[in-house]
């Protein structure tokens, strides 16, 4: 029986009100709750800085800080929103600041960038290929306010109204951007399909031209 809507709504609902509660307990110093505060929230965290910085490979370190920080601020956690909306309010600064960091620091090489351009500029429509890093990579192509709204509401489940308030916009152009971005992605999907499609064509071709060459050899 498939889940509903309204089932992982009120799913959802219920798992924000638990962290929120282990959030306010572990404001008061039950370590306990600190632990289930973070467990229940880590991989929330994770899918957001990974998606939201485009670099999966730094999302562990930037979990930890956005952890740190919350850990430090809990005594400024009041309740007023989940306490998921505040921790990724919190993993978008992280991130904001990872960045500012990155563009002040001095670059020595650029090794791993054309090694990354390089990986990603290997065929993606091999059997086996991992399609959370082909999600990974399109999503890279959005403008960053419909990447974070998309990744916000589809993939780390945050309500509309949540993700508006983190991004300090009204909830009417939170779906918009979400809409956009879905229709974005569904158009490179399909384009990615073409292309794999006319891919395998022209090498069926090929190898049919070239065994009656083999033959006369």
């Amino acid at each position: 029986m498939r889940d509903t809507k309204a089932d992982k709504t009120s799913r959802t609902a219920s798992c924000d009100e638990s962290t929120t509660a282990w959030a306010l307990a572990a404001r008061g110093g039950d370590p306990d709750a600190a632990d289930r505060f973070v467990r229940s929230l880590h991989r929330d965290v994770v899918r957001y800085v990974a998606h939201l910085s485009a670099d999966p490979q730094a999302a562990d370190d930037l979990a930890q800080d956005t952890f740190l920080r919350a850990l430090g601020s809990l005594h400024r956690f009041e309740g007023r929103s989940s306490a998921r909306a505040w921790l990724l309010s919190i993993a978008r600064r992280a991130v904001i600041d990872s960045h500012r960091y990155a563009a002040a620091r001095p670059r020595m090489c650029d090794t791993d960038d054309w090694t990354l351009l390089a990986e990603r500029a290997q065929p993606t429509g091999l059997p086996g290929f991992d399609d959370g890093i082909a999600l990974l990579d399109l999503l890279e192509t959005l403008p960053d306010e419909r990447r974070e709204a998309f990744v916000l509401t589809q993939l780390v489940g945050l309500p509309y109204a949540e993700a508006a308030e983190m991004s300090d916009c009204p909830v009417g152009t939170v779906r918009s951007r979400v809409a956009r971005a879905r229709a974005t992605l569904v158009e490179l999907l399909t384009e990615a399909e073409i292309g794999a499609e006319i891919g395998a064509e022209i090498g069926a071709g090929a190898a049919v031209v070239a065994e009656p060459a083999a033959v006369a050899a």
